[in-house]
């Protein structure tokens, strides 16, 4: 099973296709490829910001179960 890309080479090589898809000399069939290969970088990236995030916005509360950050502070302005 191959390694998942980290989050900082796939952002790093996601912006390298863009940059030559944005100078438009590259031929129409490599084009096409480096486009699906920047839209499953793409995908990596939100999936690993999505998981991020997921992660940020939960606590472990005292008896070890998380809990939504969200909901934390909501008590504790009440």
């Amino acid at each position: 099973m191959e390694k998942e890309m980290s989050f900082d080479d796939a952002l790093k090589e996601l912006e390298e296709i863009v940059s030559k898809l944005e100078q438009g000399d590259v031929p129409l069939e490599e084009a096409l490829d480096q486009f699906q290969e920047g839209i499953k970088l793409s995908r990596l990236c939100k999936k690993t910001l999505q998981e991020a995030e997921e992660t940020m916005t939960k606590i472990v509360d005292e008896n070890g179960k998380e809990a939504a950050f969200e909901n934390d502070l909501n008590r504790q302005e009440n």
